[in-house]
């Protein structure tokens, strides 16, 4: 089983640049959980990869939930008596409150106060807002704008419809060399918000992908890897509710959200706190000369609390950088293109890619030599301590405790993580211990 290789996926080009080129296309669409805006996002993603596209309709039951009308806008602004607009939804569609239901009436500044939000706090960016699942309108504009309206009367217009239509989700199934499966899953039905959407759809697509191309090369992954791209929570619990049948093919999980931000990479353990994915994210992370944190499980968040619920209770965790809330550009305007960075993009996708390769080899081994230490030497895998070379000893001591370990309990990540090595220097040393004749694989 080859290792999956970063320089492989370096091989589709600048990443930096492909990060740049897609963000760019898919930022200036206005989505949400339902309507034309998810469908116009998936379809951007089926040029690269061959995307399934499923339309659920409208008052579908989904567990507890019911799949709610769709949602679409064409207009939407705010004019004062001269006719100018002063809100304008077609310069930014963060200015509508997502999911507003259709407006025409003229009125006064202060009938029109209560349905505007802002943030005294940033008063430059325009906060992000939506009444999902209730009846309702509003705009959001900048602070400074709204402390800048005089007393007049405004003509206020929502050119939207909310009528029976269907969720739209994109899914992908890689197959692998097993039909235990990867979930990996990043939401897409937010409106001009990059960091917090954006990003985990691009490292997403990307990781597709390579995946793609070493499956067509003949290399595939040990995992048959599954691609979600769905509006949080409705969407998720909509896949969960299509597909309860097949959750118990799913062996790790990871949700992408939040990847492009200058910040320490985070992740989040699943609710099993120790599964396989939450101890090769710490390992990698532990081992990544870079800082980070890792949290504990919390019932909020994205749609690992989907994942995770108990009647599931997959092994799902969550990777970003900066958690929501804790930046300030969160849910605003301020999260854009500039606010992104592709360098951090492929640092991101770099780390999900050696989390999972720690995940693609962690197997398990026997001794067939298990009575005190076999002579590594006469088999050419062990030097004298004089030839020894800078770096030789932690490779020599991965064989030590690789051959010590292997009782065939001890996965390589257990081995790892007890040595407190590499994973991928225990790796390399099973795979000379194995082409010896002194371990063999058992799983």
């Amino acid at each position: 089983m080859r290792p999956l290789d970063l320089t492989e996926l370096l091989a589709i080009g600048d990443l930096e640049a492909h990060f740049g080129a897609l963000l760019a296309r898919l930022y200036p669409i206005c989505r949400s959980i339902t309507g034309d805006g998810v469908r116009e996002t998936l379809a951007i993603l089926q040029e690269s990869i061959p995307l399934e596209v499923h339309e659920v309709p409208s008052g579908t039951p989904v567990l507890d939930w019911v799949v709610p009308k769709e949602w679409n806008i064409r207009d939407a602004y705010v004019k004062n008596s001269r006719g100018e607009r002063v809100i304008d939804f077609k310069k930014s569609n963060l200015h509508v409150v997502g999911y507003s239901v259709a407006v025409s009436r003229r009125m006064s500044l202060a009938e029109l106060k209560p349905k505007l939000h802002s943030l005294p706090n940033q008063p430059k960016w325009i906060p992000f807002r939506s009444s999902f699942y209730r009846d309702d309108w509003g705009f959001c504009l900048e602070h400074e704008r709204l402390e800048a309206l005089v007393d007049d009367e405004y003509e206020v217009v929502i050119d939207s419809t909310l009528s029976d239509g269907s969720l739209s989700y994109g899914e992908l199934l890689v197959p692998g060399a097993t039909d235990e499966e990867v979930l990996l899953s990043a939401h897409v039905c937010h409106p001009s918000l990059c960091n917090d959407n954006l990003t985990g759809i691009s490292v997403g697509a990307l990781f597709a992908r390579y995946l793609l191309a070493r499956a067509r090369a003949g290399h595939p992954a040990r995992y048959s890897y599954r691609f979600l791209f769905a509006p949080v929570t409705i969407g998720a619990i909509t896949w969960l509710a299509r597909n309860e049948h097949q959750v118990a093919r799913i062996k790790h999980g990871l949700v992408l959200t939040l990847l492009g931000d200058s910040g320490m990479t985070h992740y989040k353990r699943s609710r099993r706190g120790n599964a396989a994915i939450d101890r090769a994210a710490q390992h990698v992370l532990e081992h990544s000369g870079a800082p980070f944190k890792v949290d504990d499980f919390l019932p909020y968040g994205y749609d690992e609390r989907q994942f995770c619920s108990p009647g599931f209770d997959m092994p799902v965790g969550c990777l970003m950088r900066t958690p929501f809330q804790q930046f300030p550009e969160y849910h605003t305007s301020g999260d854009n293109l500039d606010f992104v960075r592709p360098d951090k993009l492929v640092d991101s996708l770099t780390k999900c890619l050696s989390i999972f390769d720690v995940l693609e080899h962690d197997v398990r081994y026997l001794n067939l030599n298990p009575k005190a230490e076999p002579q590594l030497g006469r088999r050419g895998i062990y030097r004298a301590l004089a030839d020894r070379k800078a770096g030789e000893e932690s490779s020599e001591l991965s064989m030590l405790w690789v051959l010590n370990q292997s009782d065939g309990h001890h996965s390589l990540l257990d081995i790892a993580e007890r040595s407190k090595l590499k994973f991928e220097s225990i790796r390399k040393a099973a795979a000379l211990l194995e082409e010896c004749g002194l371990i063999r694989r058992l799983s």
